[in-house]
């Protein structure tokens, strides 16, 4: 019966060293790893990457300490001005003598339309942006977006003087 005993335990000794003696699978991932790196690049340069949208803006060439400085003379019946305030308020007259300031919004039914009806009504319109300090670079933006959308080709970028701050600050509500 002792006998018997041992032999069993014999027994359960050799099938658990067999099941110690099996060897781990060992798996090769260097295939893997290739094809992953490959499938990468692949897509990498198939993709087409989003090119940064920016609006050409062309600014004058500084002039030369010497040069005679040459304007060229715009006539008052020509030109509009835009004046960009604070608060997302923007202000439009046409001319320089006794000018009738209106307020009006941004976007298709505001500066857009405005712009649309001068450029109908005034061949060789110029555009005079004019911001002020309160006013935001969203701001100006925007209205160099309409414009464009216009299809208005002469605009300059100025100062606001004095005399046109009072206009927009009587004009306020």
């Amino acid at each position: 019966m002792i006998d018997k005993r041992i032999t069993n335990l014999d027994e359960e000794n050799s099938s658990r060293d067999a099941r110690a003696r099996r060897e781990s699978v060992d798996i090769d991932m260097n295939p893997m790893v290739d094809l992953a790196f490959l499938l990468l690049t692949f897509f990498m340069l198939t993709t087409t990457f989003a090119r940064p949208q920016a609006m050409e803006l062309l600014m004058p060439v500084k002039p030369k300490a010497d040069a005679i400085q040459q304007e060229q003379p715009v006539k008052e019946s020509k030109t509009i001005s835009i004046v960009l305030s604070g608060n997302n308020r923007l202000y439009h007259y046409q001319g320089i003598t006794d000018p009738e300031v209106k307020a009006v919004s941004y976007g298709k039914e505001g500066i857009h339309r405005v712009l649309e009806e001068y450029k109908a009504s005034i061949p060789g319109l110029v555009v005079l942006v004019k911001p002020q300090e309160t006013s935001t670079y969203k701001n100006l933006v925007d209205v160099l977006d309409e414009m464009k959308a216009s299809d208005i080709q002469r605009y300059a970028i100025t100062e606001i003087s004095l005399r046109e701050k009072d206009l927009i600050k009587n004009h306020q509500p």
